[in-house]
C-alpha cells in the first residue's frame, strides 16, 4: 500500500453548544442583591439577616455558579466577573459575620477602603471590556465603578451625607443589572428586542 492511500482523511468535529444563556440569572443575583444592600446604605432600614441571605445564596452563590456556566461557553468575560462578585458578596458577608464569631478583628476604615478601593480599580478594567459588548452593561459596569470609588471614599472620610450617597447611586446600578438581566430573558421569549441593549457594531 502506498503511503497516500494509508493515511485517513480528519475532520473537524463540531459541537452545538444548545445550553441557556445564563447570564440574566447573574446579572438578576448581582443587581437585586445591590438594591437590597443600598437600600439599608441610604437609610431605609438596618444591615440585617436578609441582606446577608441574599449576599450569601443570590448574590453569592448564585454567580459562582454562573460564572463556571459562563466557563463551560467559553466565555471569559462573563467567567471572571460573575464569579468574582460572587465571591466579593461572599467575602462582605464574612468581613461581617467572622468578627462576631470571635474569627479575627472586624476591619477598620482604613482597611475598608483598601477593600473597596482594589474592587473599583478591577470593576474599572471590567468596564473597559463592556466596551465592546452593549450599551446596558456599560452602563452597570460604570455606576459599579464609581459606586466602589463612593464607597470608599465615604469610609476615608467617614462622611454619612457620602455614603447615603453611595446608597442611592448604588440602587441605581442595581436596577440597571436587574434591567440587562431581564431585557435578555424577554428577548429570547419573543424572539425580537423587546427592551433594548444597546448592542454595539462590529
Amino acid at each position: 500500500m502506498t503511503t497516500s492511500s494509508q493515511q485517513m482523511s480528519t475532520s473537524t468535529l463540531a459541537l452545538n453548544d444548545t445550553t441557556a444563556n445564563p447570564a440574566p440569572l447573574g446579572l438578576l443575583g448581582f443587581g437585586m442583591t445591590t438594591v437590597l444592600l443600598n437600600l439599608h446604605n441610604a437609610g431605609f432600614f438596618p444591615l440585617d439577616a436578609m441582606i446577608l441571605g441574599m449576599g450569601i445564596f443570590y448574590g453569592g452563590i448564585g454567580q459562582i455558579i454562573v460564572g463556571i456556566m459562563e466557563w463551560k461557553k467559553n466565555n471569559t468575560f462573563g467567567a471572571t466577573a460573575f464569579t468574582s462578585y460572587g465571591l466579593f458578596w461572599l467575602s462582605l458577608v464574612a468581613l461581617i459575620i467572622l468578627p462576631k464569631t470571635g474569627f479575627g478583628q472586624a476591619p477598620d476604615a482604613s482597611a475598608m477602603v483598601a477593600y473597596l478601593t482594589m474592587w473599583g480599580l478591577f470593576t474599572a478594567v471590567l468596564f473597559i471590556g463592556t466596551l465592546k459588548l452593549n450599551r446596558a452593561l456599560q452602563f452597570v459596569f460604570a455606576s459599579l465603578t464609581i459606586l466602589f470609588f463612593l464607597l470608599a471614599i465615604g469610609d476615608a472620610t467617614e462622611s454619612h451625607l457620602l455614603k447615603t450617597i453611595a446608597g442611592w447611586e448604588g440602587i441605581v446600578c442595581g436596577l440597571s443589572a436587574i434591567y440587562a438581566g431581564l431585557a435578555q430573558v424577554l428577548n429570547e421569549v419573543y424572539g425580537r428586542t423587546v427592551a433594548p441593549l444597546g448592542i454595539m457594531k462590529k
